[in-house]
């Protein structure tokens, strides 16, 4: 890799598995040191897939130190502001800065409308909208008071820019979470602090594991004229984590310095119709 991330701190959500596992490996690949955070535990009851383990965890921990560069772990919960800065807080003791974070975590419920409950609903807000909003919140400061500028890159999803069916609640957290993007990049500027938000489509993670397909087959079954609403241009169908973490490491360098607000689709042009 090019090091054009060399000794900068990238704070991750989310980094268990699939897409927050590439994207600390990616990043330290490319150079930086890691702050690391998962669940790493039970998820709300109606997700359709395993939860991440402290295995998991562990694991990217090892990925990570193979590319040479340092990194802290710590099993919490985005919904717990306290437990986040925490984490920021050993990680800059550690490595003595923080240039970027990464907001990754979330979860995905397929449900129709009429079968959302309370409950599900304000799990899905509280992680993916609350979450995103308390990993800002737990290190952009770190990042301001470095005094050097830095990069926040938001996870939204193809569902932040194009409704997604049969996931009310979902589309509205990414609408959310594509909001805050751009409402933050506007307040963060005077401090060179960029923040952008990236949305995938469909990408090969856990989160498509478990009774996930089954439980979107029942649904799209429910009004199938929708099914080819989100369909890819591209042959392959879907993303590897992998290509998402490539996009979120340009971001973070230097390379993509002038942009920020934006919103960058990873989504085998599912969105552009």
């Amino acid at each position: 890799m090019s090091g054009r991330l060399n000794d900068k701190v990238a704070f991750i959500t989310g980094a268990a598995r699939g897409q927050g596992r590439a994207h600390a490996v990616r990043l330290a690949s490319e150079g930086a040191d890691i702050i690391a955070v998962d669940l790493a535990g039970p998820l709300p009851p109606q997700v359709q897939y395993e939860s991440a383990t402290p295995d998991d965890l562990a694991e990217t921990a090892r990925l990570v130190e193979q590319t040479g560069r340092g990194i802290v772990t710590a099993q919490t919960d985005t919904r717990d502001l306290d437990g986040l800065r925490k984490a920021v807080q050993e990680g800059v003791e550690t490595f003595g800065r923080l240039d970027a974070i990464v907001a990754n975590a979330g979860i995905c419920v397929p449900e129709t409308w009429d079968e959302i409950t309370p409950e599900s609903f304000r799990d899905v807000m509280d992680i993916n909208v609350t979450g995103t909003w308390n990993t800002v919140v737990a290190g952009a400061q770190q990042i301001i008071d470095g005094g050097r500028g830095g990069s926040i890159v938001l996870i939204s999803s193809a569902a932040g820019l194009k409704p997604q069916p049969f996931m009310v609640h979902y589309t509205a957290s990414k609408h959310a979470v594509t909001g805050m993007a751009r409402a933050l990049a506007a307040e963060f500027g005077k401090h060179s602090v960029r923040v952008n938000s990236v949305h995938p489509g469909a990408v090969d993670t856990p989160m498509g594991g478990g009774d996930m397909v089954n439980g979107l087959r029942r649904v799209f079954a429910t009004n199938p004229q929708l099914t080819q609403m989100n369909a890819p241009f591209l042959p392959e169908g879907h993303a590897e984590p992998e290509d998402i973490a490539a996009t979120v490491s340009w971001l973070i360098s230097d390379d993509a310095r002038f942009v920020t607000g934006a919103q960058i689709a990873v989504d085998l042009g599912s969105t552009q119709y």
